[in-house]
């Protein structure tokens, strides 16, 4: 599940001074306020106007971080809210409560179900737990060692965060990896683990924000998006890239399938009676919790509303206390909801339908629209936040194919998650070259191979099933 850029997972963020945080925003204001007046048209009404400026605001604060990602999703609420509200700055005010009320939308508490969830299986250890169980059964051959850590890595995203599950794995073989020092394995190991919490995520809505963003999009062109039918498009894309990374990985860092020795990390002291009852409740209620969102269908329940049984009963049994819930990334709930007000904005005004008529015209449904919004939705993923990669274009996509709404909406979610190419461009990533054990260089292979291929077998297989 990608948290976004805020977690405490993984490595402290660099800290910039705030003189340079100062002159970005400045520039990005400045920037974003001559690119209005240029693309700005005698046509555009006043709300398009303050709309415009805030898309290229919004970009340069992203891609700056001149403020914090979830910041820039409360500043776009508040923004909406005055500058197409208030009747002093806008000469046909709007009812602008709608913009800040996406952190009550359904994805909002979908996620958080997620987030509970993937804290109590932490609080637990039961996390902890499945992996030294994979590692077990992986053997000592290290190509069947980095598949299974791979395949558990790439499981445990479906619900864990992706920079939390890194952040697992790699100190539960962390004693491996200084037994092997620099080698080609575990560099393969350290490439690997993010690779396969990245594209993890696909596989189910609450992987990954971007799921979320696209379901959330959906919902407000009244269509739902069925947990289970999600599963049957990410589940198949997250199998297939993690074993295209494993042979690429494979291939290209491990020579030798000697044998090697090594031990585990282990919970320290015995395991008491509370911890066990703690860990039986946690993984009923992930059960029935689960299975729930996969049979929709039956009982016709909303993934929404199947997300109040952990929040309800996590909290009811004492898993989970005020400062477990203190934990969950409240940031990037904030970015996913200042996304949708901004995604809601842009559809109101009409921005999107101006836009998308001058882009594409009359090729909007050729299968090369699909192939060029998911590679550039994978190239804005590597330089800037992937939620927010998400939030600018799958509104414009849903502009630009409207008889394709679902289609377009899964394919720019999915394609945010093959953004793999730098330290940087993922949690994930950044967490496991915080180690000093490999270099940026390591990670081209990979993020190439999974950039390249990966949005072409997102567009065909989502074109095949949905």
């Amino acid at each position: 599940m990608d948290t976004g850029n805020g977690n405490n997972t993984g490595p402290q963020k660099k800290e910039y001074s705030p003189w340079r945080n100062a002159v970005f925003f400045i520039v990005s204001m400045l920037a974003a306020f001559l690119l209005t007046n240029f693309i700005s048209g005698p046509g555009f009404t006043q709300s398009q106007n303050y709309v415009l400026f805030l898309l290229f605001f919004s970009i340069g604060l992203w891609l700056t971080e001149a403020i914090p990602p979830f910041a820039v999703g409360l500043f776009i609420m508040a923004y909406l809210f005055f500058a197409l509200g208030s009747a002093h700055i806008n000469s046909a005010p709007v009812d602008a409560g709608k913009y800040v009320q996406t952190f009550s939308s359904s994805i909002i508490w979908l996620l958080l179900g997620g987030f509970f969830l993937a804290e109590a299986m932490t609080k637990t250890g039961i996390d902890v737990y499945l992996f030294q169980f994979a590692l077990k059964l992986s053997g000592k051959i290290p190509g069947n060692i980095l598949l299974g850590i791979m395949l558990m890595t790439m499981t445990a995203s479906m619900i864990l965060s992706n920079s939390a599950t890194t952040s697992m794995v790699i100190a539960s073989v962390m004693p491996l990896i200084r037994t092997l020092g620099k080698n080609g394995f575990a560099k393969a190991l350290l490439v690997g683990i993010p690779l396969a919490a990245s594209v993890g995520g696909m596989g189910t809505i609450i992987g990954s924000p971007t799921n979320a963003v696209a379901v959330g999009a959906l919902a407000e062109n009244g269509i739902t998006m069925n947990f289970l039918t999600w599963m049957y498009v990410g589940i198949p894309l997250a199998l297939i890239l993690t074993l295209i990374g494993w042979w690429l990985l494979k291939r290209k860092f491990i020579s030798s399938n000697s044998p090697i020795e090594f031990e585990l990390t282990t919970r320290e002291g015995p395991v008491g009676k509370k911890l066990k009852n703690d860990r039986r409740i946690v993984v009923v209620i992930l059960v029935v919790t689960v299975a729930l969102w996969m049979t929709g269908s039956l009982h016709h329940l909303t993934v929404s509303s199947v997300a109040a049984i952990p929040l309800v009963f996590l909290t009811m049994t004492g898993i989970l206390h005020a400062n477990d819930v203190r934990k969950i990334p409240w940031d990037t709930l904030l970015l996913i909801a200042g996304g949708l007000s901004l995604g809601l904005a842009l559809q109101d005004t009409k921005l999107l339908e101006h836009f998308a008529n001058h882009l594409m015209g009359s090729s909007s449904k050729s299968i090369i629209t699909f192939l060029v919004l998911a590679y550039v939705t994978m190239i804005f993923g590597n330089f800037m936040s992937h939620t927010a990669a998400a939030t600018i274009l799958i509104p414009l996509g849903v502009y630009l194919m409207p008889d394709h709404t679902e289609q377009i909406a899964v394919i720019i979610g999915l394609a945010a998650s093959t953004s793999l190419l730098l330290p940087v461009s993922t949690p994930p990533n950044a967490i496991a070259y915080s180690t000093g054990l490999i270099k940026q260089k390591e990670f081209l292979p990979g993020g190439l191979l999974i950039g390249i291929l990966g949005p072409l077998l997102i567009v065909l297989l989502v074109l095949l099933i949905l």
